[in-house]
């Protein structure tokens, strides 16, 4: 559908959404726990009763991308399933079920003045979400802005828009049955790519953006927009064996790291490994990989110990390769380990595998990453893994949210006063 709604123009539809979200995020800031719960539960109830009518829409979107010839695995990502309509609605109870960060008071202490001065936990406003082909998004991305008080302006890819429609209705659905505003979760209706260009732009509305999708998509955004952007671009992340690493914990970390999933942001991409254990760990982590088909690429040292390996090049260390390719580069110690990692690292995960407790501490506190390790797999950097209970992604910036981004994430601090009268002299 490249024709905007009611034929007004695009940048008149673009506005009008705008400013319907400012208003709505006015009343959800004020949402009580009880309202946004109730939206949540009514959404998963709206769901399950129109279950068929969602596969129906679904099959309308695969049908076309089928045609266009897009390839197994992007059918995959596009595809309701049962299962995955059941996972959406076990999602929505997840969140339903965590505690709400809005309006918790920290920090609270008395000033020499007299006066309280505290910190109030406050949603961001309204929240823009681009996204492509995974239509759950739609389901996870507004569940948790609405139970963090925000409105949020959704723009799915062209490749779903039946499905989003279909399920942006079930979030309408929920929002009336709790009498909150429908506006505060808007699915911009137009597969026009211009949209997302103004949606960027328009500051006067929107507070925060959050991309979730692949890298191009991810750059355009931040390259071009004017507002506030929750994103990583690359997950280059590094498991680091020390010399002083348990053998038994640095191969199953390592191979867990790359094998458990190969393309997810979290998977380790680099190998690194002190030469003081390299002969002991490579020949065992190598048969390993070998098992699961993982082509692995070493540097000069490492070739020396497993010489049927192909050689990595420069650009290998900057590559997120998402698929079962490793590179591996034996390092002197852990002052070059962390050297290559802030030098070629995406600031997403990163782990190192020691007995040694300084060397962990220092790993820690000198690895410039959104999620730093000690005897762990990059794996566990996930929302739900942390705790978060789910997540709208992962942020390697460094201002405001970092790492996993959830409730709090969607969230922000304001200072709170609290006197009995006194003034300034």
């Amino acid at each position: 559908m490249n024709q905007v709604v009611d034929d007004m123009s695009q940048n008149d539809y673009m506005q009008k959404l705008g400013q319907a979200a400012r208003q709505a995020s006015r009343r959800m800031a004020s949402a009580t726990t009880a309202e946004k719960n109730k939206v949540l539960a009514e959404t998963a109830l709206a769901i399950a009763g129109t279950r068929e009518s969602l596969v129906i829409e679904n099959r309308k979107d695969l049908d076309i991308a089928a045609a266009k010839g897009v390839d197994g695995a992007f059918l995959d990502r596009l595809e309701l399933t049962n299962v995955r309509i059941d996972a959406m609605i076990e999602g929505l109870n997840q969140v339903c079920a965590l505690p709400d960060p809005v309006g918790e008071i920290s920090n609270l202490g008395f000033q020499p003045s007299g006066i309280q001065v505290g910190r109030m936990r406050v949603p961001l406003g309204v929240i823009g979400i681009i996204y492509e082909s995974r239509p759950n998004v739609t389901i996870e991305a507004a569940s948790l802005c609405l139970k963090a008080g925000n409105a949020t302006i959704l723009r799915g890819g062209s490749e779903a828009i039946n499905s989003n429609r279909a399920l942006a209705d079930c979030i309408t659905a929920g929002l009336q049955k709790a009498e909150l505003p429908e506006m505060a979760v808007q699915l911009v209706n137009t597969t026009d790519r211009a949209a997302v260009g103004q949606l960027i732009t328009m500051d006067q509305y929107v507070d925060v953006i959050v991309p979730r999708g692949g890298k191009g998509l991810i750059k355009r955004i931040s390259d071009q927009a004017k507002i506030p952007v929750i994103k990583h671009l690359d997950g280059i992340c590094h498991v680091y064996i020390d010399d002083q690493a348990d053998k038994e914990k640095a191969l199953r970390i390592a191979f867990n790291a790359k094998t458990n999933r190969y393309g997810v942001c979290n998977t380790m991409e680099t190998l690194l490994v002190a030469a003081g254990i390299a002969r002991s760990v490579l020949p065992e982590l190598q048969k390993m990989y070998v098992q699961e088909n993982v082509e692995l690429r070493g540097c000069k040292r490492t070739r020396a110990i497993l010489p049927d390996v192909g050689e990595a090049s420069e650009d290998d260390w900057h590559t997120e390769y998402l698929a079962p390719i490793l590179s591996i580069k034996i390092v002197d110690n852990l002052d070059a380990a962390i050297s290559h990692i802030n030098e070629y690292g995406s600031q997403h995960t990163d782990a190192i595998v020691t007995e040694n407790i300084s060397s962990g501490r220092r790993f820690l506190r000198e690895v410039d990453s959104s999620s730093v390790m000690i005897n762990a797999s990059t794996r566990f950097a996930d929302g739900f893994e942390y705790g978060l209970g789910a997540e709208i992604g992962i942020s390697t910036g460094k201002l405001h949210a970092r790492g996993p981004v959830g409730l709090e994430g969607l969230t922000s601090q304001k200072f709170i006063v609290f006197g009995d009268g006194q003034i300034r002299e």
